[in-house]
């Protein structure tokens, strides 16, 4: 059983990295600093998913969930679509459960393990999500959106490995500096 230090220290960091998805989303989207994706400018690399990941590797897989739907409400929020903020609250949510899947991260091979599987059940994920969400949203046919997966998918592997990378760069750096007593 947690402790209630441990617990308030999860909840004041799960909220504190909740509030950085809100900065990083409504900051990288005013400035214009969101980079198009060259094979499919519609998508947009970005930088939420990093404090999702941090939040999953520091707190635990129910405080990135929870980042996770903060980005979704804050995008919603600020955008008024409903469709796009649920994608991406979706594609980070899978990644970190695919992470979670191998969470001995010590070795190299967990290291490796957790990357692997954080990036395969977003692609996996996102593939689907797609095929249901494009013909029903977005007046796209079905062929269209299987045409579309590889694309997706390689955008899905870049964004998700710059979460994740940003993620353990981050989480690397403050691993002692920061006496987190939650697990």
């Amino acid at each position: 059983m947690k402790s209630v230090h441990a617990k308030t220290t999860t909840l004041a960091g799960t909220a504190v990295l909740g509030a950085l998805v809100v900065v990083f989303d409504y900051s990288l989207k005013f400035s214009g600093l969101k980079i198009p994706f060259p094979l499919f400018p519609q998508l947009k690399f970005d930088f939420t998913g990093i404090p999702i990941v941090l939040s999953y590797l520091l707190f635990g897989l129910s405080s990135g969930a929870t980042t996770s739907s903060i980005a979704f409400l804050a995008i919603l929020v600020r955008s008024g679509d409903a469709i796009g903020p649920l994608m991406k609250a979706i594609a980070e949510l899978s990644t970190i459960i695919g992470m979670a899947l191998f969470p001995r991260r010590t070795t190299r091979l967990g290291k490796t393990m957790s990357l692997a599987l954080g990036l395969g059940l977003r692609v996996i994920v996102m593939s689907v999500v797609n095929l249901l969400v494009l013909p029903t949203f977005y007046a796209q046919s079905f062929t269209a959106a299987v045409l579309l997966l590889p694309f997706l998918a390689v955008f899905n592997v870049i964004q998700g490995a710059i979460s994740i990378f940003g993620g353990l760069l981050i989480n690397k750096a403050i691993a002692g500096k920061i006496p987190l007593t939650t697990r």
